[in-house]
């Protein structure tokens, strides 16, 4: 069975595991030019750095569909910078995943596959997807949806430790970003992990810098650029969050149970 996961974010990362380790292949898409936050357990940087390693699986960049099948008989899963998904006509997957995470659909359609999974909102089951996965933290975050949709997004990020939007690092100002600590830092609450323009962007918390936007990221003021866990586990920053896979679990139920089907 061959999947194709749109996007290669943190989440998207997840969903990958869950299905690579059940024996499903996987190749993912993504943005050219990946602005990831929670680097160190994205797949995304396999376009960035040409191969990346999360866990115990391992992805590397592709640029055609042709040398993303290659790839797959070496074991690994392919990546493209392929953000319209333009390789999936010529893939022609058992299943597409929607995994962009963009609060909207972005152009995914119900015939793209026999099997297609929408990730959080922006989705209607039976309509422009097979299935839908709520992303929301909480009673129902992984539960699958074969009518409807999930939640609708209220922009404010789920709690972590007891804490929620004060997790969020945003940039101060439009311009480039430069990171000033690296992820795995254990901060305290007004420690400067990055700049732009020379404005300071001060940690809102003390805990464990989750994420942040790479060097030389180009960035607009309130972006979101970096992420502290207030649980300070170090360990934390380099595997998938519990999150990703419940999302993940979701997804590889809609996948099994719909090709059952």
């Amino acid at each position: 069975m061959l999947t194709v996961i749109r996007g290669a974010g943190d989440i998207a990362t997840g969903i990958a595991l869950r299905l690579w380790r059940s024996g499903v292949q996987v190749v993912m898409t993504d943005l050219s030019n990946p602005t990831a936050i929670r680097r160190t357990v994205c797949f995304s940087q396999a376009i960035v750095l040409g191969r990346a390693t999360v866990e115990d699986v391992t992805a590397v960049r592709a640029e055609t569909a042709v040398k993303a099948l290659a790839l797959l008989k070496e074991g690994v899963i392919p990546v493209l910078p392929d953000a319209e998904g333009k390789c999936i006509p010529q893939l022609r997957p058992d299943a597409v995943v929607d995994a962009i995470l963009a609060k909207k659909n972005l152009g995914t359609t119900i015939t793209d596959a026999p099997v297609v999974v929408a990730v959080g909102p922006g989705f209607t089951a039976g309509v422009d997807c097979h299935a839908v996965v709520e992303t929301m933290r909480g009673h129902t975050l992984g539960r699958t949806y074969y009518t409807g949709s999930a939640l609708p997004n209220t922009g404010i990020p789920g709690l972590i430790g007891g804490f929620s939007g004060e997790r969020v690092l945003r940039a101060p100002a439009d311009g480039v970003f430069h990171q000033r600590l690296d992820i795995g830092a254990m901060v305290t609450e007004g420690d400067v992990a990055g700049e732009v323009e020379g404005l300071p962007m001060h940690c809102t918390l003390t805990g464990v810098l989750r994420g942040i936007l790479a060097d030389g990221t180009p960035v607009f003021k309130g972006m979101k650029a970096g992420d502290v866990d207030p649980r300070g586990q170090e360990a934390n920053c380099f595997t998938a969050s519990d999150k990703a896979l419940a999302v993940g679990g979701g997804v590889l139920e809609a996948v099994f149970h719909l090709t059952r089907q």
